[in-house]
């Protein structure tokens, strides 16, 4: 078994960050960890992505898992790669970008909605898929899913508050990716970081 697979399982939760520049979500990042969280996704959507990632893997250590989420092309897949990105993250199904991603022998979860894309990740080489939008399926297609996929690996993501990680978890989850409910755009924006370490801890709690 992958053992990032296996570590994403025992944190449970990964924090997707979406934050306005790197240096909030390096910050970010220090605070949801000193809540608690043990993975933690930072998205291209953020500028300076990639001197993000890097930070927060200088900062934070062996003790959380740094990975770098909504990879859309080859170019952010080759500076998440150079910045040290633990496991590498899609919105999407891309075959060609898929197999570049795996070639890196790093942990890929490619956004998946459907059997067929299921299907296909898993031809194309994916150990785990990433669910998304989670929400919009809710819990008992996951179920559904594993009928045809059974033990397949799912990270559902999307929409899900800190009351549905655990009920995510029972129907075959290895773990949940959570972002606004999680990391609050007000509190990045303000800098309350003692509050969103507070937030870590009572999702994590719930």
């Amino acid at each position: 078994m992958n053992e990032t697979l296996e570590r994403l399982r025992a944190a449970r939760v990964i924090a997707v960050l979406r934050t306005p520049d790197a240096d909030s979500a390096v910050r970010a990042a220090q605070a949801l960890a000193e809540g608690g969280v043990r993975a933690i996704e930072l998205t291209f959507t953020t500028p300076g992505a990639e001197d993000a990632v890097r930070r927060a893997r200088a900062e934070l250590g062996d003790e959380v898992l740094v990975g770098a989420g909504t990879i859309r092309d080859r170019a952010q897949l080759e500076a998440a790669l150079a910045a040290g990105a633990e496991f590498l993250v899609t919105p999407h199904l891309d075959l060609v970008l898929l197999a570049a991603m795996v070639a890196t022998g790093r942990l890929v979860l490619p956004g998946t909605l459907t059997p067929s894309e299921v299907a296909a990740a898993l031809d194309g080489g994916a150990e785990a898929v990433k669910l998304f939008p989670a929400s919009a399926v809710g819990r008992s297609y996951l179920k559904a899913l594993h009928g045809p996929f059974p033990g397949l690996p799912v990270v559902p993501t999307g929409g899900i508050g800190p009351g549905d990680v655990q009920a995510w978890l029972d129907a075959g989850a290895v773990a949940v990716g959570a972002g606004g409910d999680l990391c609050p755009a007000a509190l990045v924006a303000e800098g309350r970081w003692d509050e969103l370490t507070a937030t870590a801890e009572r999702y994590l709690a719930a």
